[in-house]
């Protein structure tokens, strides 16, 4: 087991051991449904009383969880964790400016961590007679068109880029810009993933896809690369280094995607990393890209997922018309019927 799960407890990394080698999940996806299952057992503990009160959640220590104290926890315990993480739990741990409640997006996340956890603990190991969470719904998520940049606002932000490691930084938006990567992807990108001009990108699932670079991602990198940091020997192959010499976090990219897009004088709040993703593919899609191309370069393994972006310029075509001069003009109204006809008449006449 990976050494991040080194303070979990035995019948958690069993878990996360089966959905890595009998599900096929990503390591990734591994770690994600350990750092969600980890905050559950903390908030469990605390709202249970078995850790003093004053004592932090994140430092709450889950190795001692065993599976007769996942035999007390009920379905209300759930709910429970869930009123804490969407109106307690900060957005952004140690910053004073965090704002509190998690997305739907995130809460839908750990529901289906739990759910899966329990699901295994009564199907595949048999150590619960029931279920707990058999009935626990996960948040509805609410389907909306996706936020992005205009082609000016994405120049804009461009030209926002400045400081010591603009270089690394303006590469950094460039490949979010035009080859539509998740954040995860970005940073996982290594120096050997890049052939000619295509670049190997891991996406969810460890699905592998090739993504061709365009000429102004190839001359980013080359700009980028002579200005590259020496990183230390375990992150060798990484192409974003952080200045600390590691690989570069997902949270600096999104730090440094807000800050760009303050520079800009964009709208933070409206504005995020995974924002210029949904931007790379809406311009696309705007200029001439087919939806099953899009699909393959956005790595989606469902059709139905790209095809959000129809609806983007659906809307782009009813505002444009809005937006024509003549939207306000209304027809001239007649006051009398017979005179308007008797007006049409004599003008055909003439």
């Amino acid at each position: 087991m990976s050494e991040y799960a080194a303070d979990a407890p035995r019948i958690l990394r069993d878990f996360l051991t089966y959905i890595s080698t009998i599900q096929g999940k990503s390591a990734r996806t591994a770690h994600e449904y350990y750092l969600d299952l980890r905050l559950f057992l903390r908030v469990l503990k605390h709202n249970k009383g078995l850790v003093p009160r004053e004592l932090p959640i994140d430092r709450i220590a889950i190795d001692d969880v065993d599976i007769d104290f996942l035999k007390t926890v009920t379905l209300s315990d759930a709910y429970d964790y869930l009123e804490y993480m969407s109106g307690e739990r900060p957005t952004q741990q140690n910053s004073p400016d965090t704002e509190f409640g998690l997305s739907v997006n995130s809460r839908a996340r750990k529901v289906s961590a739990i759910r899966a956890f329990f699901r295994y603990l009564t199907d595949k190991k048999h150590l619960l007679e029931t279920n707990p969470m058999a009935s626990l719904e996960s948040p509805t998520i609410r389907k909306t068109l996706p936020v992005y940049l205009t082609a000016d606002d994405s120049v804009k932000l461009l030209e926002a880029v400045q400081g010591e490691y603009a270089e690394r930084d303006y590469c950094i938006l460039t490949l979010f810009l035009n080859c539509g990567l998740r954040v995860s992807e970005l940073v996982g990108l290594n120096l050997t993933d890049f052939q000619r001009d295509t670049v190997r990108v891991t996406g969810k699932g460890g699905k592998e896809r090739t993504v061709y670079l365009n000429e102004a991602c190839a001359d980013a990198i080359n700009q980028y690369l002579p200005h590259r940091l020496r990183p230390h020997d375990r992150d060798k192959n990484a192409l974003f280094i952080s200045r600390n010499r590691n690989r570069i976090s997902v949270q600096t990219v999104k730090w440094l995607v807000k800050k760009y897009v303050g520079q800009a004088g964009l709208n933070t709040h409206k504005y995020s990393a995974h924002k210029l993703r949904h931007t790379a593919a809406t311009l696309m899609y705007q200029n001439g890209v087919d939806i099953r191309t899009l699909q393959t370069i956005l790595g989606h393994t469902s059709v139905s997922t790209t095809m959000i972006y129809t609806h983007i310029e659906d809307s782009s075509l009813r505002e444009a018309a809005q937006k024509n001069p003549l939207a306000s003009v209304r027809p001239h109204r007649q006051s009398g019927g017979k005179a308007a006809s008797e007006q049409e008449e004599n003008h055909e006449d003439t």
